[in-house]
């Protein structure tokens, strides 16, 4: 009788066990995966940037600021397309990690103005849209972006 227990209570142990591990395999695989894996990764992401750039780097409201002209002079744009996809890859859940200076500090001498930050991200939709970037993800995209504005839109005097 009593191993007849054993065995049953060896059972029922076992039977928790596997119902656990097969519960905790079901919550993993439902768990939503990072922004980063969902975007494709660091190449995908480096293409992105890459046709971003690009775009930026032709945008006349952009380049009407000499500011941005005199940075734009003053860094290499592959340095800067480097910088970009490392940050991107960082904020998005990625392995990389961003290596440039504060957002604050690599913008405050551009006095960005509101109608660069609006043409600035319009062109970043263009390109998200270019590569078909699923409307959930280019959301989550702008989200983070829209985060750095007050470390790059200069306040506007009054």
């Amino acid at each position: 009788m009593q191993k007849a227990i054993k065995r049953l209570t060896l059972f029922a142990v076992t039977a928790i066990v596997i119902l656990t591990m097969g519960a905790t395999v079901i919550a993993q695989e439902k768990k939503e995966k990072s922004l980063y894996d969902r975007l494709g990764g660091v190449y995908a992401i480096a293409t992105v940037v890459d046709d971003f750039i690009e775009r930026l780097l032709v945008n006349d409201i952009l380049n009407a600021n000499p500011a941005i002209k005199e940075a734009r002079d003053r860094v290499p744009k592959a340095g800067l397309k480097y910088r970009v996809t490392e940050l991107v890859c960082q904020v998005t859940g990625g392995p990389q990690k961003y290596s440039g200076r504060s957002m604050k500090d690599s913008h405050m001498h551009l006095n960005i103005t509101e109608k660069e930050w609006d043409a600035m991200v319009a062109d970043f939709k263009v390109t998200l849209n270019k590569f078909k970037v699923p409307q959930k993800e280019q959301d989550e995209l702008i989200g983070i972006v829209a985060t750095t504005k007050a470390d790059i839109v200069m306040p506007q005097k009054k």
